[in-house]
């Protein structure tokens, strides 16, 4: 498999990147791969709360406060958790205090500020802000440590079979859907975190934001997300396969071994 053979028959209207990242004292030369078809920047539903959970905890005083939050909103992508993170602290706060630490620049959406996944990303700042906080974990930063725990405990349920597609039962995961009222496509992303010595690390991501048209499909899609129900079935359904792809040959590419 080949990134040509997974994104030459994209639909009209589908967007999909990838990228990866390779790195550290005392390993092989840093190795980055990025690749993308359609548009540069995509929404980042829930691809980025790890990171929210990292950045905000000096900002929270009461550590028990934080981690009641922080914990559930990585684990189980609570996206109420996530929300009181994100207002407690301030967006302008939690964007900024991620650049300082990685380097890696967002915005605050447009419209409403309250609406964390809303900002817009692209693969190869994912995998680099990632890259950041595997080595701070490594080189001893408790919070991140943490972070990176917690997304080791990701369900299967809401890991989109990632971790066997890359072969690496011991990742940290994170993975973000939605399709939002106003899109016609559903968003499906995902980021994994390998297991290396030192303070190496190798992270890989993989975006798709696919055409979902079909009227009730589109209905049945958002009356299960005002009732709360789960709709990961779906994007399996849409985006899968092409997403675990993409994710594999990024590894592939890197040369990545234990």
């Amino acid at each position: 498999m080949s990134f040509d053979e997974l994104l030459r028959d994209l639909p009209q209207g589908a967007s999909a990147q990838a990228a990866g990242i390779r790195r550290g004292f005392g390993g092989p030369p840093a190795r980055t791969v990025s690749v993308r078809s359609g548009l540069a920047r995509l929404r980042c539903a829930s691809l980025l709360k790890p990171l929210y959970a990292w950045v905000t905890a000096p900002h929270i005083p009461d550590e028990e406060r934080w981690r009641r939050h922080a914990e559930p909103a990585v684990v189980i992508s609570s996206n109420s958790d996530t929300l009181n993170l994100w207002l407690a602290v301030g967006p302008p706060v939690v964007l900024d205090d991620i650049y300082q630490r990685t380097g890696v620049a967002w915005a605050l959406p447009n419209g409403d500020p309250s609406r964390f996944g809303s900002v817009e990303v692209a693969a190869d700042e994912v995998a680099t802000a990632y890259a950041a906080l595997a080595q701070s974990a490594v080189a001893g930063d408790p919070v991140a440590g943490a972070v990176l725990e917690w997304m080791r405990a990701v369900g299967p349920d809401q890991a989109y079979g990632t971790r066997e597609a890359l072969a690496a039962p011991g990742a940290g995961v994170k993975c973000g859907w939605y399709g939002a009222a106003d899109e016609t496509c559903l968003r499906t992303h995902a980021v994994a975190v390998l297991p290396r010595g030192g303070t190496r690390a190798t992270v890989v991501v993989g975006m798709t934001a696919q055409p979902y048209t079909d009227e009730r499909d589109r209905a049945c899609y958002q009356s299960r997300i005002a009732q709360g129900l789960p709709v990961e079935a779906e994007h399996e359904k849409v985006a899968g396969p092409l997403l675990r792809g993409l994710m594999a040959v990024t590894l592939a590419e890197l040369g990545h071994t234990e």
